[in-house]
């Protein structure tokens, strides 16, 4: 990718952690990379640093191969329509990582022939530890294996159904918050008995971490690993079936759906 120009349009969180983890890398060079965004002041730490920026999205894709969409939503339409007069279909791949629209939106915009692959990652992508789940109905393997390399480089990636891309926003995006609410909750419960807030924080959040490498790192299943800490009439036991009886996975389950049904309605509701 030495010759490659990649132009990222609506520089926030996601799109300035992709453009690092890249440059982090060794993938893009900074001068490699195009950012805009609709007030520059936020990103001269970024043309500082080497980065193109600008607040002329045409400008920033005539001159770019591999286009990243990274606006919300209810912004898609007016930036698509800003864009595309500057479209070369057999020269570039767009990359949408808006939430709730399909590749087949984007083409409806853009023109049929448009290559574009769906990535959803989450806002672990500043620490290089996303979860992005990518997605296209037309994209060539060569592109999606190109995709897929991009955004290993800030975590881990893998390719899944397009149908399945707005569930992939609630268990993985909205997930996120989700997990660190059971953190800040696990945080609670130390400082109830007994420990300093920041020293509770620091205890939970490195436990949920240890919890989630046991299950990556040995392959293994929940379940396997709880059974290891419970012992009959145990503590451990103790608490979990209080959690269960006051809806603990339940509630987990209930919100990650809700989440999926929102996610599925941001782009069609949109004004």
């Amino acid at each position: 990718m030495q010759n490659t120009k990649i132009a990222i349009l609506g520089s926030g969180n996601i799109g300035l952690s992709l453009a690092k983890g890249l440059v982090k890398a060794g993938i893009y060079q900074p001068g490699q990379i195009a950012l805009t965004r609709r007030s520059l002041s936020s990103l001269e730490p970024m043309a500082q640093a080497g980065y193109h920026t600008s607040t002329d999205n045409l400008d920033a894709v005539k001159d770019a191969e591999i286009i990243v969409i990274a606006v919300l939503p209810q912004q898609l339409n007016k930036l698509l329509d800003e864009i595309k007069d500057g479209i070369q279909a057999d020269k570039q791949l767009f990359i949408s990582v808006a939430s709730g629209v399909s590749c087949a939106d984007v083409r409806r915009e853009l023109g049929s022939d448009v290559q574009v692959v769906r990535a959803m990652p989450n806002t672990a992508i500043a620490i290089g530890h996303s979860m992005t789940c990518i997605a296209s109905d037309n994209a060539t393997p060569e592109n999606l294996s190109t995709v897929k390399s991009l955004f290993d480089t800030v975590g881990v990636s893998i390719e899944i159904n397009e149908e399945l891309m707005t569930s992939a926003t609630a268990l993985c995006a909205c997930g996120i918050a989700f997990f660190l609410r059971s953190i800040r909750a696990a945080s609670q419960g130390g400082t109830e008995i007994g420990f300093h807030a920041h020293d509770a924080l620091k205890m939970a959040a490195q436990t949920a971490k240890g919890a989630a490498d046991l299950l990556l790192q040995l392959a293994s299943h929940p379940e396997q690993e709880i059974d290891k800490v419970t012992s009959p009439k145990g503590c451990t036991i103790a608490g979990l079936n209080e959690m269960e009886h006051n809806g603990f996975s339940s509630a987990m389950i209930k919100g990650i759906k809700t989440s999926a049904v929102k996610a599925g309605e941001l782009y069609t509701k949109e004004d």
